[in-house]
């Protein structure tokens, strides 16, 4: 049973992957026998990773289409195919919607969303050639739910296109071999989200809101993609696991 949950001799790509909730993944893949390629824009956090997983770093900005196309092809230049895709990097910009600047706006669109899609359409072209291929996509509660007492329309929306562009490409791809799924994390505990509860009124409405009454540990969030990634999740595409503590149960 357990060789269900297997990644051995599969090639995996991670955005995002220099620290926190990435970071993790990554780790968890790597320990499942993934060959990995690390993407990232942070040249020091994005080496270090890889260094300490024996990956392969490559340092590429999601929202620049070149580039993500270009780091693509990098890890097809060497490893001949991609099995695995995990879309992992994100950002949030807290701010009341009157205040939202264009530029706050597209930015969070461009990274969390555009960047979402340059790299499925990159990867999934060549996994469709193969046949075979599974994506991971790193949506959010805050895709099905608004959170508060933080503003995050920018982020809320972006995370629901994300969700709804995971269902769009499960569709269009399960017939020729290539799933696509999404997991969606409440309130992990990672150093930005820390900081948040040191925000007066956040701690007491978030942790308030969560049935189990704590956050996730990153690693918990990394084991639903793992899951999701292997044979385990064969007749999986098009979901949405959320995993949030109970968050949105009520």
């Amino acid at each position: 049973m357990l060789e269900q949950f297997s990644l051995d001799g599969q090639v995996a790509v991670v955005t995002g992957a220099g620290q926190g909730i990435g970071l993790e993944i990554a780790r968890a893949l790597r320990r499942a026998g993934a060959e990995l390629y690390l993407i990232d824009r942070n040249p020091g956090t994005g080496r270090s990773a890889a260094g300490g997983l024996a990956a392969v770093y490559l340092e590429a900005d999601v929202s620049d289409s070149a580039a993500v196309r270009a780091a693509v092809a990098a890890v097809l230049g060497r490893s001949g195919r991609i099995d695995l895709l995990v879309n992992n990097a994100g950002i949030v910009h807290n701010v009341p919607s009157e205040d939202c600047t264009d530029e706050d706006w597209r930015r969070v669109m461009a990274v969390n969303l555009d960047g979402v899609f340059w790299c499925c359409r990159e990867v999934g072209r060549a996994m469709l050639a193969r046949g075979s291929g599974s994506v991971v996509n790193i949506a959010s509660m805050s895709g099905v739910v608004s959170n508060h007492p933080q503003a995050q329309a920018a982020y809320n929306a972006s995370k629901a296109g994300v969700i709804m562009l995971t269902k769009s490409l499960a569709g269009e791809w399960a017939a020729r071999g290539v799933r696509v799924n999404a997991v969606s994390p409440g309130y992990v505990a990672t150093p930005l989200t820390e900081r948040g509860l040191e925000t007066p009124g956040w701690r007491e409405t978030w942790l308030g809101g969560i049935p189990m009454g704590r956050l996730a540990a990153p690693s918990e969030i990394a084991g639903a993609v793992v899951f999701l990634a292997s044979p385990a999740a064969s007749y999986l595409t098009g979901s949405n696991l959320i995993v949030d503590g109970g968050f949105t149960a009520w």
